[in-house]
């Protein structure tokens, strides 16, 4: 008697198909599953975790009649599987079925191996490897191919879907997507582990053609995964929510919050700005940001002090800003914080006690354990209907080669007052202009169209605090003005990239003004 023959003179049992690294749930689902008359077929783990606890199950070599190989490699890849997934479920596709004894499978449960997790624990390649599944890709794909009639599962939480009397072809859809999501994420994960750039031991003996050719392969794919919902966007009338790129870590993305309201979409921008200008310096320090620019930045020899240099720089824009310490903060650096509206307040950690005051005071802070860091060498910006990519602008103080070009040469004081205040202008929007005064920041002119008037705002800003500060600029200057106006409020020595076509006329004009220059040769845009 054929298979269709069969199913006119009695029901035939579904069969589902149960192969799961994730195993939360499973064996409930598959028992519920087995009381509603399914059979059963699964492999490996979870066949053992099926059979310990009571639940029937047939391994899938006694179906295929062929034993699992080469380490488990093989196992499911056999076409008393794929057939029995993949059949339509018309006359001639059931008939080929029956011609070859091939049973069908109505339902795949699977979700891979953990790939993504075995990198981030930092295996070695061999082991990363092994841990690039195939058996179960191909299982999915095809369930998900023919949806209409193969209920695909990758998610526990859709488990409760199955056990449903009739699933209809919408939600049947809904799976099949959610399948090949999964799918495609996990590919892309392994595509970005191999397109990692190689180490020097890894490395061919031919150098590659271009840098550009080492970052940026002609295809790439960005596995996202969505981290939370937003409230809304930069504005209210904006859906918004977060995604995490690959596996990488961040320290606004993976943040505790340990006190205060859930982040927005701004407070994940201007807090992930933050740390990243702090986390540049070595001692104590603390950056205030507002709109993504820093508004006031202090070194000092203890975080309170660090947050007291900084609020002073600038107390009307630091108002309602994000701020970030890289030491720990203590309850007197909590205190500190009084009469002043924050939005986030992000550090390494934070004291009991600390923690403690800041939730009675300011129960709306977002007070921030900060998540581990991971920048990626590239980053990604959108445009409409694509993206711009580059390596991230990670060039430090120690990379350069700075020059002074003027007949004066700046103090020891006024070089550590030039790397911090080339430091910060580093992470500040352009054009920008920062003037800085024994570690801390004076006056900050950022986001402006030319260069002059970011000069002229940052003068404002910093008043009479201007004379014996030093001016950073991370571009160069097109024309000697700002080094003009520069010596008229008593700024003692600039840093700059240089590589102007008025070089010449810059420099002549700091050595006419008796200031010191010193040129970089590395420009930091930032828009």
């Amino acid at each position: 008697m054929s298979m269709s023959e069969a199913s006119q003179t009695q029901p035939t049992p579904r069969r589902a198909l149960i192969s799961v690294s994730d195993k939360r749930g499973v064996v409930d689902f598959a028992r519920q599953l087995s009381d509603q008359g399914w059979q059963l077929l699964s492999t490996g783990g979870t066949l053992s975790a099926l059979q310990a606890a009571g639940v029937p199950a047939t391994k899938v070599a006694d179906v295929t009649g062929f034993p699992e190989i080469l380490d488990g490699r093989v196992k499911t890849l056999h076409p008393k599987i794929h057939g029995g997934i993949l059949a339509r479920r018309d006359e001639a596709h059931l008939a080929e079925l029956a011609a070859h004894d091939i049973g069908l499978i109505d339902l795949v449960c699977v979700n891979l191996y953990p790939f993504r997790e075995t990198v981030a624990a930092g295996a070695d390649l061999a082991t990363a490897v092994e841990n690039i599944d195939i058996g179960g890709p191909a299982m999915l794909r095809a369930a998900a191919k023919n949806f209409a009639d193969v209920l695909v599962l990758v998610d526990p939480a859709d488990y409760p879907v199955a056990l449903q009397a009739e699933v209809s072809q919408a939600e049947r859809q809904r799976l099949a997507a959610k399948a090949y999501l999964h799918t495609s994420s996990y590919d892309a994960a392994i595509t970005a582990y191999l397109s990692a750039p190689l180490t020097a031991e890894q490395a061919p003996a031919e150098p590659v053609p271009t840098a550009t050719a080492d970052f940026f392969p002609a295809e790439i794919t960005l596995p996202l995964t969505r981290v939370a919902e937003l409230r809304y966007g930069e504005n209210p009338h904006q859906p918004a929510t977060v995604y995490r790129l690959g596996e990488q870590t961040g320290p606004a993305l993976d943040a505790e919050v340990l006190a205060g309201k859930a982040m927005s979409f701004n407070n994940y921008a201007d807090t992930d700005a933050a740390w990243a200008l702090v986390s540049e310096f070595g001692g104590p320090a603390c950056v205030a940001v507002k709109h993504a620019n820093p508004c006031g930045v202090a070194l000092a020899d203890s975080p309170q002090v660090a947050w007291e240099r900084a609020r002073d720089t600038d107390t009307l824009s630091v108002f309602g800003g994000v701020v970030a310490l890289n030491r720990p903060i203590d309850l007197a650096t909590a205190k500190s914080t009084r009469g002043t509206f924050l939005e986030v307040l992000i550090a390494p950690d934070i004291d009991e006690d600390a923690l403690a005051w800041l939730r009675e005071k300011k129960p709306d802070l977002r007070v921030l354990r900060a998540g581990k860091t991971q920048a990626p060498r590239v980053e990604y910006r959108p445009l409409v209907g694509g993206f711009l990519a580059q390596q991230r602008d990670d060039r430090t103080w120690d990379e350069l080669c700075p020059e002074v070009v003027t007949a004066r040469q700046p103090s020891e004081a006024e070089w550590q007052d030039l790397q911090f205040a080339w430091t910060v202008a580093k992470h500040a929007r352009s054009n920008n202009v920062v003037l800085a005064l024994g570690g801390v920041t004076v006056g900050v002119g950022a986001g402006a169209v030319s260069r002059i008037w970011a000069a002229e705002r940052a003068v404002q800003n910093a008043g009479e605090r201007a004379r014996g500060s030093v001016m950073a600029s991370e571009a160069f200057f097109p024309f000697d003005d700002v080094v003009r106006l520069a010596g008229s409020v008593g700024v003692s020595a600039i840093i700059q990239p240089g590589g102007a076509k008025r070089d010449p006329e810059v420099i002549a004009a700091a050595n006419e003004l008796g200031l010191s220059m010193v040129l970089t040769g590395s420009r930091h845009f930032k828009h």
